[in-house]
């Protein structure tokens, strides 16, 4: 079949050619597997966990944001690995170290076994790879639009894994999730390898991968640090949350952990219904730092709520519906502001540390959450997560305005 990605198409403007639509959507199905199966068990691991032999609350949170560490660590230096022996065989062995870590979890009686296998489940650290290949197939000109069609899919995989995550542990248990993350992995592989061959030595795209050269020039942007420090304290909040969010689901509503979804779905349905009018005001209105600020704002008030009133039914869904508005609308914002911010040769490198930053963030979250629920229960886990608000909104409320978006973004 002849390649047509490349070829003029009269009247198509910036349309993506058929090919990389399909390349685009394989690519992100690739993402929907992992981001599936590491979030399922978000909703439902510290009750699982609890009975694990050798489980306290600091191993229990050590456990849930293991796979942080490892993919903050090996993000980078597994998309420079790709551009010298080929996208297909670095997301491959990634994907095979996450099936290996996710038959380790399943198999582990102890909360040790579990925190082993999260590990090797983060070191399929393969998102700036899948992003490069996804590079591969598209064309400079509609190239964020194929990104903007891998953004929603992992902002959708993380919503549905949270809303699915309670039912399969009612139905196969947190174990049984763990060999369905082995079978996604598979299923990973088998997409990645039904797409066409790439170039034997793939091409350096430095608006969708990092440059070791431009590292420093990064590190040195003002802004783009905010925007890291702001992914890293969004997503600590976020995993810290889940050591405290299910517990007092089950005390304040008396539901079990495998019933969680009835609280779950419909509050994620109306944060989303909230965030979205509001993104498209701060993009049309040019409101966007203020909305950026609006959104700490919003989830520090959440928490606090939480820690003080959580155990009114009705307070504690309406804090939860802000919680996750708050979260869903830095998740829409972010990205953008950080190709925004960042030059245009070195687009690849500021999203490379961005996503290292983010995932960092999950482990310290779970770290710092750990100790939180051990020292003071789920009250201080909230507690704690307010302070880290304050400090972010500390460093956020200096950010210049950020640029307008431009057409093509």
């Amino acid at each position: 079949m002849p390649d047509d990605s490349h070829r003029p198409h009269h009247g198509s403007g910036m349309r993506l050619t058929r090919r990389e639509i399909g390349a685009t959507a394989s690519l992100a199905g690739v993402f929907a597997t992992r981001l599936l199966g590491l979030f399922m068990i978000y909703p439902v691991f510290d009750a699982y966990a609890r009975h694990l032999q050798g489980a306290t609350p600091v191993m229990i949170g050590m456990a849930l944001g293991a796979y942080g560490l490892t993919q903050g660590l090996l993000q980078i230096p597994f998309g420079l690995l790709s551009d010298r022996i080929g996208r297909k065989t670095v997301i491959t062995a990634g994907l095979v170290l996450f099936g290996i870590g996710s038959v380790v979890a399943a198999l582990s009686t102890s909360i040790t076994g579990v925190l082993v296998g999260r590990i090797f489940q983060g070191m399929g650290a393969i998102g700036s790879v899948v992003l490069a290949m996804v590079a591969d197939f598209t064309r400079d000109e509609v190239r964020t639009k194929a990104m903007a069609i891998v953004g929603m899919t992992i902002g959708l995989s993380f919503l549905v894994a949270i809303g699915i995550g309670p039912v399969l542990d009612g139905l196969i248990g947190v174990p049984g999730i763990f060999w369905l993350t082995a079978g996604l992995a598979l299923a990973g592989i088998a997409i990645t390898h039904s797409l066409p061959q790439g170039r034997a030595s793939p091409a350096l795209h430095r608006d969708a991968e990092p440059a070791r050269a431009l590292f420093a020039r990064v590190l040195r942007d003002r802004e783009l640090l905010r925007l890291d420090v702001a992914v890293f304290a969004l997503h600590a909040i976020l995993t810290a949350s889940f050591l405290a969010v299910p517990p007092l689901i089950t005390e304040t509503l008396h539901l079990s952990a495998h019933q969680d979804w009835q609280v779950y779905v419909p509050v994620l349905l109306a944060s989303v219904a909230l965030m979205v009018p509001v993104i498209l005001v701060a993009e049309k209105g040019g409101r966007t730092k203020k909305a950026f600020l609006a959104a700490i704002v919003v989830l520090g008030a959440s928490l606090a709520v939480l820690a003080l009133e959580g155990t009114h039914p009705v307070v504690a869904i309406a804090a939860l519906v802000a919680f996750f508005t708050g979260f869903n609308a830095m998740e829409a914002m972010l990205p953008s502001l950080v190709t925004r911010q960042a030059p245009a040769a070195a687009k690849g490198t500021a999203t490379g540390i961005f996503s290292t930053c983010q995932f960092l963030g999950i482990f310290c979250g779970g770290a710092v959450g750990g100790w939180a629920a051990g020292w003071g229960g789920p009250d201080a886990v909230f507690e704690v997560s307010v302070l880290i608000t304050v400090a972010w909104l500390a460093v956020a409320a200096t950010m210049s305005r950020p640029a307008a978006r431009s057409a093509g973004a």
